[in-house]
């Protein structure tokens, strides 16, 4: 068995390679650049994890896996063009280097060439793995949709922010553990609780990234604390805030929405403080991350063999970067 980091370097070798021609260079150099930015390449990773539980890493999974990487980066493109973001890793986005138009027809092929990949399976497990690639990539603009229609909301409730993160983000981690899985041979009920896993590692990987946002260390976060509360973004924090509020900061948070002033940050996270939702935050990440570790040990495989998914489930809800 293999840890995340020895995983990440043997995809990495595997997959920093030119996945595309070179002509036309306006076309595809776009998507060699964003490639080249890197990533933590967890998802794919987490499709060789899900493999090797079952069986030795297969050549099809190595294919899965860059497919799957291949798709994520898709998204994070097109991404960057609905919400105008400037970087991405420090680095300028496709749009901004280059121009929208490009960035959309880099993202369009980018897409194209992640079924390229998916094509190249040579199991009986194909039409599984299809079904559920493109399920999965449904969601996932599901969830897109779904976040940008809650930043014209007054109010969004919290199984709505659930259930948005859950398409979002939490769906690809979970069909690239069940893709592997399934690769390995593994039955449907092995294969469900990988599933289950995995949407409930994502949704606990979403709260870490919310809590550090507000009340991570910058200069281990990598950038400045409070993003999301400057965008006004609906996040679990100030999500919960406004439920459990008193009536006097409610009214003070909505109009802190409003101001751009230098204290916004400072003000909200004292009202976060002072409604306790610093614990909360980490307690409702305890809660799915106790139910992801759940279905896993229910999975029957031997124990040993799942050491390397429990170590990545401590990893990502642990982090503080």
């Amino acid at each position: 068995m293999h840890s995340f980091e020895e995983l990440v370097k043997k995809f990495s070798s595997h997959f920093n390679v030119r996945h595309f021609p070179a002509e036309p260079a306006t076309l595809f150099d776009p998507c060699e650049y964003f490639l080249g930015l890197g990533g933590k390449r967890i998802r794919p990773v987490m499709c060789l994890m899900g493999n090797e539980l079952f069986n030795e890493i297969s050549p099809d999974a190595y294919d899965l896996a860059s497919a799957i990487e291949l798709f994520h980066n898709f998204t994070l493109i097109h991404d960057d063009i609905m919400d105008k973001a400037p970087l991405r890793r420090g680095m300028q986005t496709v749009h901004t280097k280059y121009d929208e138009s490009t960035a959309l027809l880099s993202g369009d092929v980018m897409l194209i060439q992640a079924y390229e990949y998916v094509n190249k399976i040579r199991t009986n497990y194909i039409h599984r793995i299809l079904h559920l690639f493109n399920k999965t990539a449904r969601q996932v603009c599901e969830g897109q949709q779904l976040d940008m229609d809650f930043e014209k909301k007054g109010r969004v409730k919290l199984d709505e922010y659930i259930t948005m993160i859950g398409l979002k983000t939490s769906v690809l981690m979970a069909a690239s553990l069940q893709m592997g899985a399934i690769l390995g041979g593994a039955g449907e009920g092995n294969a469900n609780h990988l599933y289950q896993f995995g949407l409930n590692l994502g949704i606990a990987f979403q709260v870490q990234d919310d809590y550090l946002d507000a009340f991570g260390d910058p200069q281990k976060f990598g950038k400045q604390v409070g993003g999301d509360i400057v965008a006004n973004k609906k996040t679990f924090l100030m999500i919960h805030a406004l439920e459990v509020a008193a009536d006097e900061q409610k009214k003070e948070l909505e109009n802190l929405a409003h101001l751009k002033d230098e204290g916004k940050v400072d003000k909200v996270l004292s009202i976060y403080k002072s409604c306790g939702v610093d614990e909360w935050a980490r307690s409702l990440k305890e809660k799915y991350i106790t139910e992801a570790l759940q279905h896993l040990e229910d999975a029957a495989v031997l124990s040993s063999r799942k050491k390397p998914l429990q170590e990545l489930a401590s990893f990502l809800v642990q982090r503080d970067y």
